[in-house]
């Protein structure tokens, strides 16, 4: 059974626990959301209440790994794209294989008789693991083996390995390390680490707050610094009118002190303006009403996929633009050739505009649901909507729809989440 983590110290060492409050941006990032050093840290939660490493965490963990038992001789970034895309960062992440029969776990999605082997055969003796599966739940021993392995895999066979056949090998195993069955990940894998922030640009997915009820009106209420962005300098006075009349979003508005003309965004630790899910939720249901009410689109399949595409921050996250993750060519191609015309998009800048967004969203949304003429699931479109549609596989994409299921029913019944406690950025 695995472990339950709440906070860093229940899964590291006090040795590593000083060694990631003496990274600058990891102290910087927790004490943003109130942590105190000599006291438990809370580890993230996502929003069905999984624990995950924020990226600052992630590279301070990779950086201290490698430096401490590999001389620096690993690159990081890989680490930290492998960590992306085996687990989201979820140091309790589990996967079963129903073939081999055994469930790789922790960030690295590590098998346990590999970390046994690595122990016994390999050397790597930093932890005890025979016999201890659940240790590879925790992030610097989940990590310390999985470069361990890289590390294997980089002078695989006595030859001098590069980039692509360690990655390929590290997802398929080095028999598979040229095969067409591995392209895929390494395609993945390419973009992911392209996206990644660098050291200056880490934080995009901030904490999730275990001290508060509601975090978002705490972020909007709260703080009485300069810097806001308002609802109003993004949104039409119509679509403004609409989001007033929804009553979940009367209800936060009410309670965080907003009045009408000068709606505030909620901001993360870094200033950063991002939307509450009854926020999302509220502008998908307009959007399909409004403009896509015969097409069956449910808006609790847009909002998960804003959460997805980008933590529901107002101007999104890596190459993506708003919350919808739409890149500005696809969006202008919907525009002017697709036909989606209700709104006009002449810059990428008209992304930030959520209902703009939403509605390039939605339409890619109703285009990718009849893809090459043919009727396509749920899980089709999410997935290609997330990685492109010549791009859907089971073995790669499939995660993306695992996670997908995982975040939407919190947007299907919101009202009743709404009336317990809240768990948002």
């Amino acid at each position: 059974m695995a472990p339950s983590f709440k906070y860093w110290d229940d899964c590291v060492d006090p040795e590593d626990m000083e060694a990631m409050w003496r990274d600058r941006d990891v102290s910087n990032e927790w004490e943003a959301v109130g942590e105190t050093r000599g006291k438990k840290v809370h580890l993230s939660r996502d929003p069905d209440g999984q624990s995950y490493l924020t990226q600052t965490e992630m590279r301070a963990v990779a950086e201290i790994t490698v430096h401490r038992y590999f001389k620096s001789e690993l690159d990081t970034e890989m680490i930290c794209a492998i960590a992306e895309i085996e687990s989201n960062r979820q140091p309790l992440a589990q996967r079963y294989d129903p073939k081999s029969r055994e469930a790789s776990v922790g960030i690295m999605q590590m098998l346990q008789p590999t970390a046994e082997w690595l122990f016994r055969e390999l050397g790597y003796r930093a932890f005890e693991m025979e016999g201890k599966p659940n240790l590879l739940f925790r992030p610097f021993i989940s990590v310390y083996l999985g470069a361990a392995y890289l590390k294997w895999l980089s002078n695989f066979d006595g030859t001098s390995r590069n980039e692509e056949f360690v990655v390929r090998a590290y997802y398929g195993g080095p028999k598979k390390a040229t095969h067409k069955s591995t392209t895929g990940y390494w395609k993945h894998y390419l973009s992911v680490k392209q996206s990644l922030p660098s050291r200056s640009e880490v934080n995009l997915a901030k904490k999730y707050s275990m001290a508060s009820d509601d975090l978002d009106h705490v972020n909007r209420a709260s703080s009485t610094t300069a810097g806001w962005t308002y609802w109003d300098s993004k949104a039409s006075a119509d679509d403004m009118e609409e989001l007033w009349k929804n009553p979940e979003v009367l209800k936060e508005w009410t309670k965080s002190g907003e009045r009408k003309g000068r709606v505030r965004f909620s901001q993360d630790p870094e200033k950063r303006p991002y939307l509450s899910r009854v926020e999302v939720k509220a502008v998908a249901d307009i959007i399909v009403s409004r403009h896509f009410a015969s097409k069956g689109i449910r808006p609790a399949l847009l909002s998960a996929l804003a959460e997805m595409s980008s933590m529901r921050f107002l101007d999104g996250i890596g190459p993506g633009s708003g919350i919808m993750g739409i890149p500005y060519q696809t969006a202008l191609w919907l525009n002017k050739d697709i036909g989606f015309k209700a709104y006009k998009v002449k810059a990428m800048e008209d992304l930030s505009n959520p209902f703009l967004s939403m509605y390039f969203g939605t339409a890619y949304v109703s285009w990718l649901s009849q893809y090459e003429g043919r009727e396509r699931t749920d899980e089709f479109v999410v997935q290609a909507y997330l990685r492109g549609p010549d791009n859907v596989n089971i073995q790669e994409t499939g995660p993306l729809w695992v996670k997908f299921q995982r975040i939407v029913p919190s947007y299907e019944d919101l009202k009743k989440m709404n009336e317990g406690n809240c768990t948002i950025l």
